[in-house]
């Protein structure tokens, strides 16, 4: 297991250098000059190029990359040209508001996902079924900002029970995790449906119903446990992209996370910003994705990190 743990942590070291090196590059691809964003239309040639030089723009673009690396290893990715303050202080004081959402829109999708995944596949195929699928059809069809202008419609200007934007009390939380939870619980039930029906119809489980196990013994024991990994590997996936920012939605409600920083960062073209951003986002995505191996041989012994399942 130790072994495993460092090759993994290297590997994701690698895995986060490269991502940020292709950030670097990309957005001094990206049409768009941060001088002039920052300066405004009515800006003179020498304004812009103070600004640069200010920016260190002005270099080569190697030489801005040495310099990168240098901050890199430091935590140094520079001053935020729109926030003027740290780059790196300003996402870490946004993290916490997408930790937030992130957080109750999985565990939103936790409790309701498994549980209609489950009584989807014990009725696969009959037309008790049929309503469910057409609503988890629905939930996969709509887009986030749709679903989310819909729920502040209905339930902070039709019925204004529930803040419409921002984030000053608890209740405000409620429609962005909603709205985030939706697509998720869609593909996540029927995923589970699927798995389930696959455990269903395995031969172990004719020979348990032969033995006489309940039902419901069936389904939690022997069917669900089987199903663990893959369900757990998804939601793992869906959480990590959570933590990336929901940018949609955090657009949508006002939300103060990482999602909406990083619109606010390609607007400016702040590129210390957007270098930050990523290696967070990285970085937390990561540290799910391993804490999901590391969970692996609990749902099912067989699964032995580090040395293989053959």
């Amino acid at each position: 297991m130790p072994r495993y743990i460092v090759k993994r942590l290297a590997q994701s070291l690698f895995t986060v250098f490269l991502t940020l090196s292709t950030v670097f590059v990309l957005i001094r691809m990206a049409p768009g000059d941060p001088a002039y964003a920052m300066a405004g239309p009515l800006a003179t040639s020498e304004d812009l190029a103070r600004i640069r030089t200010d920016m260190g723009l002005d270099q080569s673009v190697f030489t801005q990359y040495l310099l990168y690396l240098k901050g890199l290893v430091q935590l140094d990715f520079g001053t935020s040209y729109s926030f003027r303050a740290p780059a790196l202080d300003v996402v870490l004081g946004r993290l916490p508001y997408t930790i937030t959402l992130a957080v109750a829109a999985i565990v939103l999708t936790t409790l309701l996902a498994i549980p209609l995944g489950v009584w989807m596949a014990r009725h696969a195929d009959t037309r008790r079924e049929l309503g469910a699928n057409v609503v988890t059809i629905a939930g996969q069809s709509m887009p986030d900002f749709w679903t989310g202008l819909m729920l502040l419609t209905v339930f902070a200007v039709v019925f204004p029970i529930l803040p419409s934007a921002g984030f000053t009390q608890w209740s405000s939380l409620v429609l962005p995790a909603v709205t985030v939870a939706v697509l998720q619980i869609a593909l996540i039930s029927r995923m589970v449906r699927r798995e389930m029906v696959n455990s269903f119809t395995s031969p172990y489980m004719t020979v348990a119903r032969a033995r006489g196990v309940s039902q419901r013994e069936l389904t939690w024991r022997y069917a669900m446990r089987n199903s663990a990994i893959p369900v757990l590997t998804a939601l793992g996936t869906r959480f990590a992209s959570m933590l990336n920012g929901v940018v949609v939605v955090e657009v949508v409600f006002a939300w103060p996370g990482v999602g909406s920083l990083v619109v606010r960062a390609l607007e400016t073209r702040d590129y210390p910003l957007i270098q930050a951003t990523v290696l967070v986002t990285a970085v937390l995505a990561i540290l799910v994705q391993l804490l999901v191996d590391l969970c692996y041989p609990l749902l099912d012994p067989r699964v032995r990190l580090g040395k293989g399942t053959n």
